[in-house]
């Protein structure tokens, strides 16, 4: 586990811009009817943006909370959209994303917390 927290912190950056891509285009192109898939629709926004931000806040860089802003911003321009790509926006998802964003956050520094915790007692 701390070898695959080290490598998410060494390659944050990467990890971060991939997610961030396939979330963009995921949420942006154009469907004729939306694919059926387990769970709800709230609940991929949650998860998408939850893990969007793990890799960011589990490396801290110097403006981590702009960067916590930017995605924030960018989930409300991709619902702003979304309607120009025959996808619908919602604000509730807009909600999903930034609720995941601090869930997101929480793990991350929870995960850094026992691990901190860990190495010390060791």
């Amino acid at each position: 586990m701390i070898l695959l927290l080290a490598i998410i912190r060494s390659y944050w950056i990467i990890i971060t811009l991939f997610i961030l891509t396939v979330i963009t285009l995921l949420s942006l192109y154009p469907l004729e009817n939306l694919p059926s898939v387990p769970g709800s629709d709230k609940n991929h926004h949650f998860i998408a943006y939850g893990a969007l931000i793990f890799p960011t806040a589990l490396r801290k860089p110097k403006y981590w909370q702009l960067i916590c802003l930017f995605f924030i911003c960018w989930s409300g321009v991709i619902e702003l959209l979304q309607p120009y790509v025959n996808r619908y926006g919602e604000w509730l998802d807009m909600a999903a994303n930034t609720t995941g964003i601090v869930c997101g956050l929480l793990i991350a520094k929870l995960i850094s917390w026992t691990f901190t915790v860990k190495s010390k007692c060791e």
